[in-house]
């Protein structure tokens, strides 16, 4: 068995060191000895829809987006689609959160997204929302409900439709657009396109949460796993999560 992991725009999206999410989930694998395979798709690049457990894009500056953003519309559009129909575990941070929904509108110019997901941003007046955050969430694994922790720092204000449902409720911090208490968004069939503006990286301070997207991606392909074997002590993960925590509960 092994996880089949596609990053898109590793160079450009990963203005908070959100590469470290790739590298948390590739040893989450090893230590468990499952293969972990990580591919790319860049500029003018498409890819196989079937081919890939995880998608995954962090984030950009503004600048990298709208570059981004024509691009991605025109080369991976359909191909995201067609994965996320198909149940393929997809997870968004910051800018790539952004960019799955239908626009980011930008100091008057209106960027469009791939609408995988059910959201608009705007930037509206005012300050970034940045700091230190903690949401609680409806995710569940063996231990019980997740409480997720990181750092947000964005300019543009994030708005569910219908069809999209909040990551976690807000307990310390801004979240979406810092007025109506949740955080990041859930779409997709199964519940399996998740974005959000969680940084520092995300994974490493959320061992669980990485956890259960490695366990829900394979199980697609593997519908007999179960949960994942114990990938250690996890007294080092245990202890980042609750620093983040502290940090985000002042």
């Amino acid at each position: 068995m092994d996880f089949r992991l596609l990053a898109l725009y590793p160079r450009q999206m990963n203005i908070y060191a959100d590469r470290g999410n790739l590298i948390f989930l590739q040893r989450r694998c090893e230590w468990r000895g499952i293969g972990f395979r990580l591919a790319s798709a860049a500029h003018g690049e498409s890819f196989d829809p079937a081919g890939h457990d995880m998608i995954y894009i962090g984030g950009g500056q503004d600048r990298d987006q709208i570059e981004i953003a024509a691009d991605m519309a025109r080369t991976k559009r359909d191909a995201l689609a067609e994965a996320a129909a198909a149940g393929v575990q997809v997870l968004a941070v910051c800018g790539g959160y952004q960019l799955l929904g239908h626009s980011y509108s930008l100091d008057g110019r209106k960027v469009e997204g791939v609408g995988l997901l059910d959201i608009e941003t705007v930037r509206e007046s005012g300050p970034r929302l940045i700091g230190n955050i903690a949401i609680e969430t409806a995710l569940r694994d063996a231990e019980g409900p997740l409480e997720l922790a990181g750092f947000e720092n964005h300019g543009g204000r994030t708005y569910l439709g219908d069809r999209a449902t909040p990551l976690g409720k807000v307990v310390n911090g801004f979240g979406n657009n810092g007025n109506e208490g949740h955080e990041g968004a859930i779409g997709g069939p199964d519940g399996n396109v998740i974005g959000t503006y969680l940084h520092g990286p995300l994974l490493p301070k959320n061992h669980r949460f990485a956890d259960l997207l490695i366990e829900r991606a394979l199980r697609r392909r593997h519908p007999g796993i179960g949960s994942l074997e114990p990938a250690g002590d996890d007294d080092l993960e245990r202890a980042a999560h609750e620093t983040a925590l502290r940090a985000a509960r002042g």
